[in-house]
């Protein structure tokens, strides 16, 4: 049987960020708790060791394959800081067009730092996004 790699956990988000090595990048982490806490209204929880994730859903694909996870989230990685949104929901192209310097891949979109983004147009992709994750699987 599948068992899911990615998982909430009970571990510290003060603690992983505290542990971030570039300070740059670590400020930016606080930086993006505060925007993601303020604009989803969830706690934020670490999902497996390295992500920190706001909120969270379970979903059910026709495969039959099913699980939980973070309705968003991001991740302070060495290279760039990962933002994790809903993928399948068009709004979110329009939405990437006006968030600054980024790259996009299916459901993560990375930054090398906050101040090259528009942080209006972040809360907005993190609201479409929940919006979207809670009307694609309802809780039953």
């Amino acid at each position: 049987m599948y068992e899911q790699k990615t998982k909430q956990t009970d571990n510290s988000v003060i603690e992983f960020i505290g542990n971030v090595e570039n300070p740059k990048k670590r400020e930016d982490a606080y930086r993006l708790l505060d925007i993601f806490t303020e604009t989803t209204g969830f706690s934020a929880k670490m999902w497996g060791p390295s992500i920190i994730g706001f909120g969270n859903y379970h979903y059910k694909y026709a495969s039959g394959h099913e699980g939980d996870a973070a309705l968003v989230g991001f991740s302070p990685r060495k290279a760039k800081i990962s933002l994790y949104f809903a993928t399948g929901n068009p709004e979110r192209t329009a939405l990437l067009q006006d968030l600054g310097k980024h790259t996009a891949a299916k459901a993560c979109v990375y930054i090398n730092k906050v101040a090259d983004i528009n942080v209006d147009v972040l809360a907005a992709l993190i609201k479409q996004s929940i919006q979207f994750l809670k009307e694609t699987y309802p809780n039953p």
